[in-house]
């Protein structure tokens, strides 16, 4: 399947296996939203080095949905109203492998960027990285918490953006997740 029918078919997963220096790195990308076409094979290379980056190896799975798919599973399992950005299912991972899944709302991604003068790409590969941090262990509950996981969040964005500047996704600028610092507290 080339990358326009992965990118415009909200049903197309992408599965990734990859074993590096010996970490084996399982990656599903699944696009279930209409509003935003992704190229979920540019998205899973990024997660992937991350990955490699980061010394771990995994067993996860992206899901892009819709704000309504948001709010379902927000209320299901978190017992929250409405849609959210992130939300993320640890599966039992450890220090050196992570295994759960991410739910990540493009819509609400498309809002951020705009509030963060940024390209709504640029927010889902944020989501991807705090999405991972919490698979890591790392919490934004309190916000002592909060603050070193934004340091972190924001230490990998800046490290996305060095090498992956040239990429481009559709309806959206090359992917040169900028380096601006944003607040460690919520809002």
């Amino acid at each position: 399947m080339s990358d326009s029918a992965a990118a415009s078919s909200p049903a197309s997963p992408c599965v990734s296996v990859s074993t590096v220096s010996g970490a084996a790195r399982v990656i599903l990308l699944r696009n279930r939203q209409k509003d935003r076409p992704l190229r979920v094979r540019v998205l899973r290379q990024i997660t992937l080095d991350l990955l490699e980056a980061m010394g771990l190896e995994a067993e996860v799975g992206f899901h892009f949905v819709s704000p309504r798919e948001m709010a379902r599973v927000n209320w299901r399992f978190l017992q929250h109203e409405g849609s959210t950005d992130v939300i993320t299912f640890d599966h039992g991972s450890t220090i050196e492998r992570v295994y759960g899944e991410c739910f990540i709302s493009v819509a609400d991604a498309v809002d951020q960027a705009q509030a963060f003068r940024t390209t709504w790409t640029e927010e889902v590969v944020r989501y991807v990285i705090h999405g991972l941090l919490h698979l890591r262990g790392y919490d934004d509950l309190e916000p002592a918490l909060r603050r070193s996981m934004k340091r972190e969040e924001n230490r990998w964005v800046r490290w996305v953006g060095s090498r992956h500047h040239e990429l481009e996704m559709p309806l959206a600028s090359p992917l040169r997740l900028s380096s601006r610092r944003r607040a460690t507290t919520a809002p």
